[in-house]
């Protein structure tokens, strides 16, 4: 096998995880090919016969490359019209370009919140299972800074997100009669699926279908706000439910084209939507597949 030969396999053998990490690190697909394009460019020109292990190499330039890339993507979303969202990505495909063990949308959405460091670091031990030590290397940073980073991190997220698995049948059966509801403009069944506190997020990025501006919170404003957008839309949408970021969700479409992308977040008894999620701007499902 020749050197060149070695790069290549090495690096597609890590593909997947490369993606999985520099994506809960970004929450952007586009802005993931870049990083793991850099990734690339650099670990073809490296040192191979002085790599001791190639695993940790290519995390090492993906993490740090997706931190810098941070700030770029800072600047872009203080112009960003609207509410934003992480890119949906559709995982129940033959070949799904992240891993299971990803990251929900409810739980992206919470570590936005968190500084460049602290979410890498959380990504890494939270989702991935790295140790402090390893990840103090990938860093550049002491044991101890990474462990309070993680400390920080993890209490900010529980905080906001309580760990919790919803059975995804239950998720099944609980988006498809809250699609059902709100499709068919059932205020009084929308109403008894949406919690008391539930929150609506909607990103259309000022090019998708009028959105808020803000996340609007409380049952009653959620429900005559979907009521009041699906009275007004035009034409029949063809819904499809498929796994996003790994949960159970609605995908509507307007021909061939993707419209909409609903991801629920229930209640940890699973019987109340606590958290909606829905994207509508065109730029970010164009990875949506019919």
């Amino acid at each position: 096998m020749t050197d060149q030969d070695f790069a290549t396999r090495t690096f597609v053998d890590h593909r997947e995880l490369l993606f999985a990490i520099v994506y809960d690190m970004l929450g952007s697909v586009a802005d993931t090919e870049d990083v793991l394009q850099e990734t690339w460019l650099g670990w073809e020109a490296a040192d191979h016969g002085r790599v001791g292990t190639p695993r940790a190499y290519l995390v090492r330039i993906a993490v740090n490359k997706a931190l810098a890339r941070r700030a770029a993507l800072s600047r872009r979303r203080e112009t960003y019209v609207g509410q934003w969202l992480p890119e949906p990505v559709v995982t129940d495909l033959p070949d799904p370009v992240l891993r299971a063990e990803s990251s929900s949308m409810a739980l992206l959405v919470v570590l936005e919140s968190l500084s460049p460091a602290e979410r890498a670091v959380f990504v890494l031990h939270d989702v991935f299972g790295y140790p402090h030590t390893e990840i103090a290397d990938i860093l550049g940073r002491s044991p101890e800074a990474v462990r309070q980073l993680a400390h920080r991190a993890r209490e900010h997220v529980r905080a906001r997100r309580p760990r919790y698995r919803v059975d995804a049948r239950v998720q099944r059966e609980v988006t498809e009669r809250f699609v059902e509801a709100a499709m068919g403009g059932d205020l009084e069944a929308l109403l008894q699926v949406l919690a008391p506190d539930v929150t609506l997020w909607t990103d259309g990025g000022g090019k998708g279908v009028a959105t808020s501006l803000r996340p609007v919170h409380g049952r009653d404003a959620v429900a005559s706000l979907l009521v009041g957008v699906t009275a007004n839309a035009t034409g029949a949408f063809d819904i499809r439910y498929r796994q996003v970021n790994g949960d159970p969700s609605a995908l509507l479409f307007s021909g061939d084209s993707p419209f909409a992308v609903l991801v629920l977040d229930l209640t940890p008894a699973g019987d109340r939507v606590r958290g909606i999620y829905s994207v509508t701007n065109p730029d970010k499902l164009t990875r949506i597949p019919r």
